[in-house]
């Protein structure tokens, strides 16, 4: 396993929204976690990278404890994370956020190789490189902020709510995009994603969370036959 968590509490001040969560994602795996929201998937994302404290439980990557390591330590250790919202820098060029994706890594050239598998991956963003990022379109800032991610050469990769406010042809290339990036730069990825019917179709297994714990995992071929998934996240009453 890649990433572990176990029995995992979080929360924001005196609110426990994260009750108990113990999953594992394998390497090379696309996973997904779907519930509905103020079920607790952002916060247990931000959970795992660091940027709200562990309560009680572990968070295993790779068999390394991360439960008090700092982000900047987790993201040199492989792990990246596109939060929801499309935080681009707005008054930047896309060149230069791409840059600023690439601070923890040394090597000149590597940051360069880096910002031409962006291009690979997303060739509007080469046509941009030299706009401003508040600019874009919002599929184009979800492009940039994925590149952005990919800078620093995650083994682990969360996405949270990548469709979110995009158009649906946009989504449709974003997510077989997240396949390529999984198949071709060997990338785990977590994703949390409103769209259940997608997040479905391009993960292996999946996670629904409600009342920050988990009600119901399995294969993706499992929850999308299930009756309580199809009537509650993929608007199909039987």
């Amino acid at each position: 396993m890649i990433l572990v968590t176990k029995n995992l509490f979080s929360g924001y001040g005196k609110a426990e929204v994260i009750r108990g969560i113990s999953m594992s994602v394998e390497k090379n795996e696309i996973v997904t976690i779907i519930g509905p929201n103020g079920a607790g998937k952002t916060t247990f994302f931000r959970t795992i990278y660091g940027f709200l404290p562990v309560r009680r439980g572990e968070i295993l990557f790779e068999n390394d404890d991360l439960t008090r390591h700092p982000p900047v330590m987790r993201v040199k250790q492989g792990i990246a994370l596109v939060p929801q919202g499309r935080n681009v820098f707005p008054y930047l060029t896309v060149l230069e956020n791409l840059e600023l994706g690439a601070y923890t890594v040394s090597d000149p050239k590597e940051a360069a190789d880096g910002i031409d598998r962006s291009y690979n991956l997303f060739p509007r963003l080469q046509e941009r490189k030299a706009q401003n990022a508040g600019t874009l379109s919002g599929g184009e800032q979800q492009m940039l902020v994925i590149a952005r991610a990919l800078m620093s050469r995650p083994r682990f990769l969360m996405l949270d709510e990548p469709s979110l406010g995009i158009a649906p042809l946009l989504v449709q290339e974003i997510f077989k995009t997240i396949q390529m990036i999984n198949k071709n730069q060997n990338t785990t990825i977590l994703l949390v994603e409103q769209n259940a019917s997608i997040a479905l179709k391009v993960a292996q297994r999946g996670y629904v969370i409600e009342g920050g714990q988990i009600h119901l995992s399995g294969t993706t071929e499992e929850l999308l036959n299930d009756t309580r998934v199809r009537n509650t996240y993929l608007g199909k009453k039987e």
